[in-house]
Order: structure tokens, then C-alpha cells, then sequence
């Protein structure tokens, strides 16, 4: 629900878009939080008029179209005031979607005791990815149960060992 890629990061583009990503996380995160969302991740996409700021919220239970709609409306007028873009621009805010990847801890502290799919850096007993419920989020890693032919195995994965995790969307 909704009312180009991201310029790598290095290039003088990509640090702009990533300043003007966390300028807007910074006036967005109050205004969610006083909203009852929060703000879990901000992009900044494209270049001069072209430029796209997507807002994504969440909460327990998943975002509505009128989460959304308050938030932008709110959002767009605190922009205005506070103008942290230089140009014109389009302003999006909506949910993350079912399997958007997490991008902060804070996020898989949300994800607690749901099934989760992490992509790996290195194999564990020659998988490149795992599936199974998060049980623990820890300053060093994360705790897994995984279903193995009728027993549980639990896996401690460390931070550095995970490429990317998700919410694994089954239907």
C-alpha cells in the first residue's frame, strides 16, 4: 500500500541521497512515533526534480492506507518547514511490504518468534541460506530454530555471517 535504484553509495550522489535519507528519517521518526508507527527505513532515489523519497512505517499488526495517509500528510508539512531537499521532489510513504529485507536490528528484534529466511556469507553445513523461527536477538548475532526431519535444530548465527534476512512469506 502506497500513496531507479539507489546511487552506490561512494559516489558523490549516493552520499547526498544517503544525507538526505537520514535528514528525513530524523524529522519522520517523531512524527510516525506521535502517529503510532514507526519508521523503519527511508530512501532517497534519483537526482534533481527526479528525486524520490520513500518513507517506509510498520507496526504490530502491519501499517493501513490512513497510517500512510497521516503520516505523509504530517511528514510533508514538517519537509516543508524544516526543507532538507534542495529541490523538488516526491514524497512516498508505505509499508515495507511482506519480505522487505531488514536493514536494522531493531528489525529483527521485531521479528521475534516469526520464521525468517537469512541469506548467508558463508555455508552452515553447506546451506547458503537458512529457514527457521527467530528466537533470540543478541548484541553478537541472532538464534534460530530450524525444523530438521522431526527434531529442532537451534543455529547461533553471528552478525557478520548474515548477507541479508528477511521475513519468509509462506501462504
Amino acid at each position: 500500500m502506497s500513496w531507479s535504484t539507489q546511487e552506490p553509495a561512494g559516489t558523490a550522489r549516493g552520499r547526498e541521497s544517503q544525507f538526505i535519507a537520514e535528514r528525513v528519517r530524523t524529522i519522520a521518526a517523531p512524527i510516525a512515533r506521535a502517529l503510532g508507527v514507526d519508521v523503519v527505513d527511508v530512501e532517497c532515489v534519483g537526482q534533481g526534480q527526479r528525486t524520490l523519497v520513500r518513507v517506509f512505517l510498520d507496526k504490530p499488526g502491519g501499517v493501513s492506507l490512513e497510517d500512510c495517509g497521516q503520516v505523509h500528510v504530517s511528514l510533508s508539512h514538517a519537509l516543508d518547514v524544516e526543507d532538507p531537499i534542495p529541490h523538488a521532489y516526491t514524497l512516498e510513504v508505505s509499508s515495507p511490504g511482506l519480505d522487505r529485507p531488514f536493514k536494522r536490528r531493531e528489525q529483527y528484534h521485531r521479528a521475534l518468534g516469526t520464521v525468517v529466511n537469512l541469506k548467508l556469507r558463508t555455508p552452515i553445513n553447506g546451506q547458503w541460506r537458512v529457514v527457521g523461527t527467530l528466537r533470540e536477538v543478541r548484541d553478537d548475532g541472532v538464534t534460530l530454530s530450524v525444523e530438521e526431519k522431526r527434531s529442532e535444530q537451534i543455529l547461533q548465527i553471528a552478525w557478520e555471517s548474515i548477507a541479508e534476512g528477511r521475513p519468509e512469506v509462506r501462504f
